[in-house]
């Protein structure tokens, strides 16, 4: 088995900073959470959450992280590496924004960076999954050099499925 370098925890882009969870960030991933529509979930339960991703991130070496404007200090979102409905040698790329900070170019920033990361620790090849109908995120997986490699069908619906190589 390859053994893997740890995934920095610390990026900063030219606009953005991407860092380790804290307690304090509950209540802003709480509201972006409830942006898919789906329900409010409970301060204390996103907090489990936090400590689960956490947790996750020292079994594993890579971790999904919080993004913040440098400037405005403000949470927009989150960007990292995750196993997902992949594998730890291959993760996947996962990220989600705030609707207010659609459209001004974080996305692709924020994954640049964590790409960047990724070939840090050794991994030669990530995935992405995207439903169908996400547009927009599959529009920044094809700025970042992923290519589509195959679809499925999801209780959620179609799921599509990419992947890129890393240096």
């Amino acid at each position: 088995m390859t053994t893997y370098e740890t995934m920095p925890f610390h990026l900063e882009t030219e606009r953005l900073t991407l860092r380790p969870w804290a307690e304090s960030d509950a209540a802003e991933f709480r509201a972006l959470l409830a942006e898919r529509g789906k329900g409010t979930r409970t301060v204390e339960h996103i907090r489990t959450s936090i400590a689960e991703l956490l947790t996750a991130t020292a079994d594993t070496g890579i971790a999904l992280l919080p993004v913040q404007r440098r400037d405005e200090g403000d949470f927009i979102g989150y960007c990292g590496l995750i196993i997902g409905r992949s594998t730890l040698e291959e993760p996947e790329i996962a990220y989600e924004l705030f609707r207010h900070a659609h459209g001004r170019g974080y996305a692709t920033e924020a994954a640049g960076a964590v790409l960047d990361a990724a070939a840090a620790t050794g991994r030669k090849r990530l995935w992405s999954t995207v439903g169908s109908w996400n547009t927009p995120s599959l529009r920044v997986l094809e700025k970042l050099g992923f290519e589509r490699d195959h679809v499925s069908m999801e209780d959620n619906g179609e799921v599509v499925w990419l992947t890129r190589s890393l240096p």
